[in-house]
């Protein structure tokens, strides 16, 4: 049987997480007890309809279950209000009506979408969350964030809509082109360096066997990354303080993500960002000395130290930078580690640190 975490969310309610190698077959059920609807619309993209559409659909309909599918063209360019209109069109058309749940089929860019559809979709439905990229199990399924892509940055647009449940199966990483398994383990990196000294030292141990998709190995650090996630978000279910510790590495990687069109993988931006915003800490003397060089070497040891960050224009990513949702009065904002598995605060309390552009420019022009 699957294992299950629960992340408590606001008014009450407990969004359950099943994690375990087969779950996918457990759908049916999970749905039963979570998400009842007259109706199911499943929103994949292209390439994921391919693997798991027709056996997802099958497996709902074998259950008695009314179910759709509805696709977009597969890519991080394509998470954009057209797209959220054509889907949202779409299901009106079709007379899905109050008595729907969404299905979120996908990696990241599908569970951001699908789930701001479901917050939107005649005031808002349930969404279940069913991630098949590592990324997405690790991270973005978990937590109730939703948001689309525009001109001016990435996730600028979006609602808070936590799901009603998700189900998570390694197995289905077995898909996964090798790039996209190594992207997502930076999230789970990222996670040991804000939390967990011990994580971060099994990552380690476990890199060869997680990107050689073992099963157990994939089922042992999802569980553990995301027990770290629900906690998070249950203590900070909207991003008011403690929540802004999941950003480390973002603020940058967003940036470069926004410069490269989105055709960099967001593990890999979010692996540049954990190196640039671990020496900018270093620099400015909030980070101990040697953390940057620690998170260089697991990210190598995990294939993700690709020169992502250099060679670029550091006023091109400082104005990348300015865009990101999480400055505040026009200054750019960093969360900050004060040493491995524990992030750093400032005297308030607070989570996050403004930094002059010329420190992060001076970090990004050095070799």
């Amino acid at each position: 049987m699957p294992s299950r975490l629960a992340v408590e969310t606001p008014g009450g309610r407990s969004c359950p997480i099943e994690i375990g190698a087969g779950a996918l077959q457990r759908l049916p059920d999970l749905l039963g007890e979570c998400a009842p609807a007259h109706q199911y619309a499943i929103i994949a993209d292209s390439q994921v309809a391919r693997a798991h559409g027709d056996r997802v659909v099958g497996l709902l309909r074998e259950a008695g279950l009314t179910v759709r599918l509805g696709t977009f063209p597969a890519g991080e360019w394509n998470k954009t209000r057209e797209h959220w209109s054509a889907i949202s069109d779409r299901m009106l058309a079709s007379g899905f009506g109050r008595d729907t749940v969404v299905i979120a089929l996908g990696g990241g860019v599908t569970g951001d979408l699908a789930g701001f559809v479901a917050a939107t979709f005649l005031r808002g439905v349930p969404v279940v969350q069913v991630p098949t990229s590592l990324l997405a199990m690790l991270d973005s399924s978990v937590g109730g964030k939703t948001g689309l892509d525009t001109q001016a940055g990435k996730n600028l647009i979006g609602a808070f809509h936590h799901p009603a449940a998700v189900l998570i199966d390694p197995g289905l990483i077995r898909t996964l082109p090798a790039p996209h398994v190594r992207a997502g383990l930076a999230e789970a990196i990222k996670m040991a360096a804000i939390r967990d000294e011990g994580l971060w030292n099994w990552i380690g141990g476990a890199a060869e066997r997680v990107l050689g998709a073992d099963e157990e190995t994939l089922e042992e650090l999802i569980h553990r990354a995301v027990a770290h996630k629900a906690d998070v978000v249950a203590r900070d279910p909207v991003e008011s303080g403690l929540r802004q510790t999941l950003n480390f590495g973002h603020t940058v990687g967003h940036a470069l993500e926004f410069i490269d069109g989105y055709e960099l993988l967001h593990g890999e931006a979010v692996a540049a960002g954990m190196r640039v915003e671990a020496r900018l800490g270093e620099l400015i003397g909030i980070t101990a000395p040697g953390t940057a060089d620690r998170i260089a070497d697991l990210l190598a040891r995990c294939e993700l130290d690709g020169d992502w960050e250099e060679g670029r224009n550091p006023t091109d990513v400082i104005e990348a930078a300015r865009r990101d949702k999480k400055k505040r009065k026009d200054r750019i904002r960093f969360v900050l580690l004060k040493e491995i598995g524990q992030t750093a605060t400032t005297p308030e309390g607070g989570h996050s640190f403004e930094v002059e552009p010329d420190q992060l420019g001076a970090v990004l022009s050095s070799p």
